[in-house]
């Protein structure tokens, strides 16, 4: 019987091989390399991944979307570096959803109310992954926007004896943050193959910040030979503004986290108090007992 088994098992294996070959399915390392490809990153990709990758992969041919928001999301996809079709991004987080509210169907015959609870879970996670790309797009406008105070008083500098804007941007890229540097990266490869204008209206398209669109209109008027002298000294001052409000909406973080740990610290010792007070009340009303 067990020798059986065993030649079942072995004869299923090598089916198996061949059908796979036979219908030139890849394996998992194949899936894994070009998974990270397309990725961009070092973070490691799961078995568990690449599988709800390709369930998405399957639904997305049988999703339709408002062309409105398929093309919003297509610009936002762009925009971050994320190589997926709107089609493939929104069944992404519906194969999430499902992965746990699939549970509710167990939990059924224990409990109506874990039933309940894992659907519960399942739309709450569908939401959070499908809602997960504006929130990494505003990071991402955030911290570009708080790096243009130092572009902006880097241009205006640069004006007394320079008016090439392909040039000013192409130096400070160097000292510019990651986000803020890919962007010039692009825009100046943009203007060095087409025209300054158009690259830098696809710079504030691409960033969706009333501030980079301020800053791209002044290199605009640069470009065509305006005299932006003022422009700039007053677009500085606004800016620097701004990044003396963010420093100081920093600065009055720092009192709240300091009184929440404070607040910890003293939960802490009351919980040692209330702790030694019981064991002695217990200690004394054991030796009453006794």
């Amino acid at each position: 019987m067990l020798l059986q088994i065993i030649a079942a098992a072995i004869m299923a294996a090598g089916l198996s091989l061949i059908l796979l070959d036979a219908f030139r399915v890849p394996c998992y390392a194949v899936s894994k390399a070009v998974h990270n490809l397309g990725k961009q990153q070092k973070k490691k990709t799961s078995v568990l991944e690449i599988w709800l990758r390709k369930l998405s992969v399957r639904l997305a041919g049988k999703l339709r979307l408002n062309e409105y928001r398929r093309m919003q999301l297509e610009a936002d996809l762009r925009t971050s570096d994320i190589s997926m079709t709107p089609e493939q991004y929104t069944a992404n987080a519906i194969v999430k959803g499902l992965v746990i509210g699939v549970f509710a169907l167990p939990a059924l015959a224990i409990s109506g109310l874990m039933a309940v609870f894992f659907l519960f879970c399942g739309v709450v996670v569908a939401l959070t992954e499908y809602k997960k790309l504006g929130r990494k797009i505003r990071d991402r406008r955030r911290r570009i926007e708080n790096e243009l105070p130092g572009l902006v008083s880097n241009i205006q500098k640069t004006l007394a004896h320079s008016r090439d804007v392909l040039g000013i941007l192409d130096a400070y890229r160097e000292q510019a943050g990651e986000e803020l540097k890919r962007e010039l990266e692009i825009t100046v490869a943009d203007m060095r193959s087409g025209n300054d204008e158009v690259a830098l209206t696809r710079l504030a398209s691409r960033v969706g910040s009333s501030m980079m669109t301020d800053v791209t209109r002044g290199l605009i008027g640069v470009a065509r030979g305006d005299n932006t002298s003022v422009y700039w000294a007053q677009l500085a001052l606004r800016f620097d503004d701004y990044g003396r409000q963010l420093l100081r909406a920093d600065a009055e973080k720092a009192p709240k986290r300091v009184r929440r740990l404070s607040m910890v610290l003293l939960i802490c010792f009351m919980l040692i108090y209330v702790v030694v007070i019981a064991q002695v009340l217990l200690s004394s009303l054991g030796g009453l007992a006794w």
